[in-house]
Formats: structure tokens, C-alpha cells, sequence
């Protein structure tokens, strides 16, 4: 936390993180424009330690690198200090992105990243096992072979299907890929299934995980709800992983 908040206690920086929450995944030419007193140089420096803060992640998407917002280490400062005293929800934030090889060759529309001091199979079970999906994603359990091809459901404690798709494939403990089709909410399930993929990788005394989002319009009512959601899934899973305990919602 240090780190996050020596980054955000300089003005250059609040208004890179400002710029790339109302315009997410931008290359470092594109950020330039937001500082034209300070040298390209010197925007790079302010990103370098954005991103060593944990709040800014890059993505090479052909010769261009790109960069996204990450909500991460400030929901953290939230659940730290302020969620006992307001609703544990965030609002809609833009994307973010970690460089990780094997990933898809599009951009995506939303990246969600964060550290979890666990190891790769403690992080993969809570994916794919539905006794931990439970425990928070939105008390869901998950049910699939995780074989390409195969579907893939989200089960409410009463049994009834919160959401489906298909596997589109599969890395144990390294890479999902899926289609989900939201059922809760009948305009969601009309604007039809996204793309999820799902990324598990050792970073040495802990694990990233990311979360992406593909091929969805950032004014549509899936980005919103997506998006605003992911963060409460994910501080729920990482605290399942790292103290066994269910977050309070």
C-alpha cells in the first residue's frame, strides 16, 4: 500500500489514472497528449511507477503497447478501511491488463488483475470447483467436464441456472476460455453470451490471476454490470484463497 499511495499522491499521475478511466487502454503516445508540458520521457517514468504501484498494467497488442486501469489495489484500500463504513460495491471501472504470453490476440474490453499469495492449484480450484465458487461468486456453483466443447453452468442455491455457456479451452492450472451467458437479468441475456478468459500464473512468492472480457461495446448494460462486478468476485476469491474465509457482502 505504500506504493499505491507515493503513486497517487502526484498530480501527473492522478491525471494519467484520470484519463485512463475515461478512456482505457491507451498507448503511452495517446497519454502524452493528456501532459503536453512533460516529455515523453517523462510520462514513461510516471507509468513506470503506476505500474510498479500495481495500478496501471500494459498489454502489447501488435507494435503498440497498451494500458489499462487497475482497480485492484485501490478496492483493497477499500476493504481495508472504508467498507465497514459504506456499500461494499465498486463502481463501473474501465479495464486492465497484465502482459501475459499465451493470451488472446484481441484487446480486450476489460482486464481484471491481482496478486494472491496462494499457490497456482489453490487459485485454479477456486475456479473450477464449485464447493469454492460458491463460497464467491454470488453463492453459484459452477458445474463443467472443462473440456473444449463442453458447457459450462452457474447453479443458485435453489438449483436454477444463473448463467451458462461452453468451454472454449482449457489449460489446467494455467488458462480457461469460455462463453457466458448471464440468465439473471433479462437485458443482459438479450445483448447475448461474452467472452471470459481466465489466467492463472506463478509470480514468484504469489500468484496473478487476470480476468478478461472480450468483444463486448463499453456502453452496453453487460460492460456495466460485468465490470462492476468483477472486482467484488475476485476480493472474493482472493480472500477465500488466502484466509479461507468468506468476504462479508
Amino acid at each position: 500500500m505504500n506504493e499505491v499511495f507515493r503513486a497517487i499522491n502526484d498530480p501527473s499521475r492522478r491525471r494519467l489514472l484520470d484519463a485512463l478511466f475515461f478512456e482505457d487502454g491507451q498507448t503511452l503516445g495517446q497519454l502524452c497528449d493528456h501532459l503536453p508540458a512533460m516529455t515523453r520521457y517523462g510520462v514513461m517514468s510516471h507509468l513506470r511507477v503506476l505500474e510498479g504501484a500495481g495500478l496501471v498494467t500494459t498489454r502489447k497488442v501488435g507494435r503498440s503497447k497498451h494500458h489499462f486501469l487497475n482497480p485492484v489495489p485501490i478496492r483493497l484500500i477499500q476493504d481495508r478501511w472504508i467498507s465497514k463504513y459504506a456499500e461494499r460495491t465498486v463502481e463501473r471501472m474501465t479495464a486492465i491488463k497484465a502482459a501475459i504470453e499465451g493470451g488472446a490476440m484481441t484487446t480486450p474490453s476489460h482486464v481484471y488483475t491481482t496478486y494472491i499469495a496462494g499457490s497456482v492449484a489453490d487459485i485454479w480450484r477456486a475456479i473450477t470447483d464449485g464447493d469454492q465458487t460458491v463460497k464467491y461468486f454470488y453463492e453459484t456453483r459452477v458445474e463443467s467436464t472443462w473440456e473444449p466443447g463442453s458447457p459450462i453452468r452457474y447453479l443458485g442455491k435453489d438449483g436454477s441456472l444463473v448463467a451458462d455457456g461452453e468451454i472454449i479451452s482449457c489449460e489446467p492450472e494455467a488458462r480457461l476460455e469460455m462463453m457466458f451467458h448471464a440468465r439473471w437479468d433479462p437485458e443482459l441475456e438479450a445483448e447475448g453470451p461474452v467472452r471470459e478468459v481466465w489466467i492463472v500464473a506463478d509470480a514468484g512468492e504469489t500468484t496473478m490471476l487476470s480476468v478478461e472480457m472480450h468483444d463486448v461495446a463499453i456502453d452496453s448494460k453487460t460492460y456495466s454490470e460485468f465490470t462492476g462486478g468483477f472486482p467484488f468476485i475476485v476480493s472474493g476469491l482472493k480472500t477465500l484463497v488466502e484466509t479461507g474465509k468468506v468476504m462479508a457482502t
